[in-house]
């Protein structure tokens, strides 16, 4: 069994002075959160929430209206954050060149910090029954504040699953965005686990720019998605930011900042009804192979400049995360492999060629056996064979030089 992991947005509908009631207790909650990160940061202390709990709790305590249990969620939050600052860097090492001229990496750490981390937006954890609980029938939500328990309508549309199902609900958080108030909710569920042994059906998926991803399935089918569109609309939002930038007022700043979350939204709706189709195209027990684009760099070098930022920036992760947690919720699993030559390795004769592929026409074409295809395709055909590898625990031999055609 594997514990699967969701958050519901709910709604909140408080009038006036549950409204300031919650801003109240959300900044706050925020002072805290800022006191418990410059400790933290101070100290250099382990990143354990019960020794700064034993450090912290009476002083914090002594010094806010915040219940008991509202201070314990400050430490967890704080901690939380630090922790997932922590593992970005361990994922993103510092690159150096030592005495030999070579290139090394080395893992970060907290050490590596300027500053402590700050927490800039009003925020409150509750935690389930103790801060937080549903009350008359699941019509309305009753939340700590300062002063006492608050009791008020939500909105459940589209979430309504959730509390019919055999979900869990844990810990929420209580988020003002644009005047409007919601309660992000943790919840989760125990599901099969991806069985390999069940003889999964294997889809090679291939992510770029022309196509946002091409899939290659156990049938020989081959999925497109057309990237055309967004990249138009990604140079829209190019060329919109490039005029707000060069007027460099205030007014401008504030439009950026609009922009950005604007364009943060729509490039997670793409990807998100990407991964959803894919999922509903080739439904449970499926093994989806991708790409491990770790530290890989993109050469932007062949492309117009109008494409260069979009090639850069465009979220090849964020892609894999929401079809990682999707394909997880009916029994298929995502499976990442190398990616050196999947766009050069011809899949009928094994030559690896780099002039084979044309770029201008968008073709692969192998000098040896003459075979020929989209190369959208033929990555994904070639990421499909290597998630077949890796199924059946065969590794293909590295390749130290590129073939020649003599």
């Amino acid at each position: 069994m594997v514990k699967l992991g969701r958050t519901i947005k709910l709604r909140l509908y408080p009038d006036t002075e549950q409204s300031a009631e919650f801003l109240a207790m959300s900044r706050e909650y925020q002072r805290l959160a800022n006191i418990v990160s410059q400790w933290i940061f101070d100290h250099e202390f382990p990143l354990s929430w019960l020794q700064i709990n034993y450090r912290l709790y009476k002083i914090l305590r002594q010094g806010s209206p915040l219940n008991s249990q509202m201070v314990q969620s400050v430490f967890r939050t704080v901690v939380a954050r630090y922790k997932t600052v922590q593992e970005q860097m361990k994922q993103h090492p510092y690159r150096y060149k030592n005495e030999n001229n070579k290139w090394i990496r080395v893992p970060r750490d907290l050490t590596w910090l300027m500053k402590p981390i700050q927490f800039c937006r009003p925020q409150a954890d509750l935690v389930r029954q103790r801060n937080y609980s549903f009350v008359n029938e699941m019509t309305q939500v009753s939340i700590t504040t300062l002063s006492k328990r608050t009791k008020l309508a939500f909105t459940d549309k589209g979430f309504e699953e959730y509390f019919r199902g055999n979900w869990k609900l844990g810990t929420a958080r209580l988020v003002h965005n644009r005047g409007k108030w919601f309660l992000h909710i943790g919840i989760t569920k125990e599901v099969s686990d991806f069985d390999q042994q069940d003889n999964p059906k294997i889809v090679g998926i291939d992510r770029g720019l022309r196509f946002l991803a091409t899939s290659y399935d156990y049938l020989g089918k081959t999925l497109f998605f057309d990237g055309q569109k967004a990249l138009r609309k990604r140079k829209k939002f190019l060329q919109v930011r490039r005029q707000l930038q060069s007027k460099g007022s205030k007014s401008a700043k504030k439009k950026l900042k609009q922009l950005a979350q604007r364009e943060n939204r729509w490039m997670t709706d793409v990807n998100h009804r990407i991964a959803k189709t894919l999922v509903a195209v080739y439904g449970s027990h499926t093994l989806f192979v991708l790409e491990d684009l770790t530290n890989v760099t993109f050469n932007t070098d062949d492309l117009p400049k109008s494409l260069r930022s979009s090639h850069r920036s465009w979220s090849f992760f964020q892609l894999e995360a929401f079809l990682t947690y999707k394909a997880q919720a009916i029994q298929s699993t995502v499976v990442k492999v190398n990616p050196a030559f999947t766009s050069q390795r011809c899949p009928k004769c094994g030559l690896v060629e780099k002039t084979n592929r044309h770029h201008e026409t968008h073709e692969y074409w192998c000098r040896r056996c003459q075979y020929r295809c989209n190369d959208d395709r033929l990555g994904a055909m070639n990421i499909g064979m290597l998630g077949q590898e890796w199924l059946s625990g065969v590794k293909r031999p590295k390749i130290k030089k590129l073939t020649a055609i003599g």
